[in-house]
């Protein structure tokens, strides 16, 4: 949760000046609680999870991957939120019937946050979440009746769904202790696409997180990829929908989390660093980290992890940099997709979330892309975007063109490795993913 009150005595305003609370959450983890006494009624899921992974295989083989994806935009895959809120229905005895009779509600975190905050007295979302779920029509607004049913989920459970930046209620100050203005729900990525200030057409991000994600503004235009990027919900904001073209990377940072937790060759993300730029490459070394399938552009539910390349040559300190390498080559997978979507070339990519800050995989992003990348000061940006949202639905802020005036570049990263070894290393990269592609048997 991104709270304006934390930015604003950062900035040395006085605490009588709070004006909002902002909400940003990972927009695919679900959550199913009791209306009465707002209790889970099962562990959430988080949008990792695969568990759900037969149930899209299901809908694929029946035909249903258009009809979903030009109401939603989103290609099927366990990612997204509809597979996950049926499986907790089936899985729970006797909760479908219950859900039927509006005992249950369901959302993504921010409707649970809301609904907590406000003291049960709100169920509600914003359009970029709802876009996320798969069940929402990103044209008509609404949740989609046909998609429902398609999952055989009742529309009682789920939350009202408003725009981006507006006064949704006032905390409850019982829950809280203060009561002020809810003002801003948001996606995690569309918040950091909002907090980057790209507000118009062909202006992008990526967020270096858990996953790596980037998103490029398409305006009021809702574009269909032809190359596998999910079409979503940029903003709902002061009576107008726009628009993105999305990439999904699923593993990110969390690559260094499992050299650190799992493999005990680090024993902290800074070490990484330090470890790659010990040797001057990989070694011909490559991991495909696809711990849990593979995102964009491939949308391989069945795909495993791989490291191949292994000599007797081979220290964590190659192993280290394979990994920094890895998160490189899925943005350029990525970035590959949107210029032939977009027709145009990338002159400039806007980055941030905590790996942005890593030296060495930022300078090889821009070597990879052959392209300038742009770090700001202030790389919390998904929490800046939630904040922006809710000064401006109360006033505190008057319009975007006073929030953006104060945004800073920390650093610009400028291409310098030569095409050729830039062409050898990604094509080295595409032969490995070839190779942990449908490792598992459907």
């Amino acid at each position: 949760m991104a709270v304006l009150k934390e930015l604003l005595i950062k900035q040395d305003i006085g605490t009588e000046e709070i004006a909002a609370l902002g909400i940003t959450n990972q927009r695919e983890t679900v959550v199913l609680w009791d209306r009465l006494t707002g209790e889970p009624v099962h562990r959430a899921i988080v949008w990792q999870c695969r568990r759900t992974a037969s149930l899209c295989e299901a809908l694929k083989k029946k035909g249903y991957e258009q009809k979903i994806r030009e109401k939603t935009g989103l290609l099927i895959d366990a990612y997204f939120s509809a597979t996950k809120i049926q499986w907790i229905l089936d899985a729970v005895a006797g909760l479908r019937e219950r859900a039927e009779r509006g005992e249950i509600l369901a959302g993504t975190v921010d409707s649970w946050l809301i609904w907590k905050l406000s003291g049960g007295r709100l169920h509600a979302t914003d359009v970029t979440n709802a876009s996320r779920t798969m069940l929402f029509n990103i044209h008509t607004l609404e949740w989609d009746e046909d998609l429902l049913a398609l999952f055989s989920i009742p529309s009682c459970i789920l939350p009202e769904v408003r725009e981006s930046s507006e006064v949704y209620c006032m905390t409850d100050e019982k829950v809280c202790g203060f009561s002020v203005p809810i003002a801003s729900a948001i996606g995690d990525q569309q918040a950091s696409l909002f907090g980057q200030a790209c507000i118009a057409p062909g202006e992008s991000k990526t967020t270096y997180g858990t996953g790596c994600f980037m998103l490029m503004h398409t305006g009021e235009k809702a574009v269909l990829s032809k190359n596998n990027l999910l079409t979503t919900i940029a903003l709902g904001y002061k009576g107008k929908i726009t628009y993105a073209l999305e990439g999904s990377v699923f593993m990110g940072g969390a690559i260094i989390k499992w050299l650190r937790d799992e493999l005990g060759l680090i024993s902290s993300a800074p070490e990484c660093d330090v470890l790659a730029e010990l040797v001057p490459d990989s070694a011909g070394l490559v991991l495909v980290p696809a711990f849990t399938g593979l995102g964009t552009p491939y949308w391989d539910m069945y795909a495993r992890g791989l490291l191949i390349g292994l000599t007797r040559g081979v220290n964590k300190a190659h192993i280290c940099r394979a990994a920094l390498e890895a998160i490189a080559f899925q943005v350029k997978d990525i970035i590959h997709c949107m210029e032939e979507d977009s027709a145009s070339v990338l002159s400039c990519m806007k980055v941030d979330g905590g790996a942005s800050v890593s030296e060495i995989l930022m300078q090889f992003q821009a070597d990879m892309l052959d392209t300038k990348v742009l770090r700001p000061k202030n790389t919390e940006t998904t929490a800046l975007g939630a904040a922006y949202l809710a000064g401006l639905a109360v006033g505190f802020w008057q319009d975007e063109e006073e929030l953006f005036s104060t945004w800073q570049k920390d650093k610009s990263f400028e291409p310098k490795m030569q095409r050729e070894k830039r062409e050898e290393l990604y094509a080295r990269w595409k032969k490995a993913v070839e190779r942990s592609r449908s490792w598992l048997d459907v």
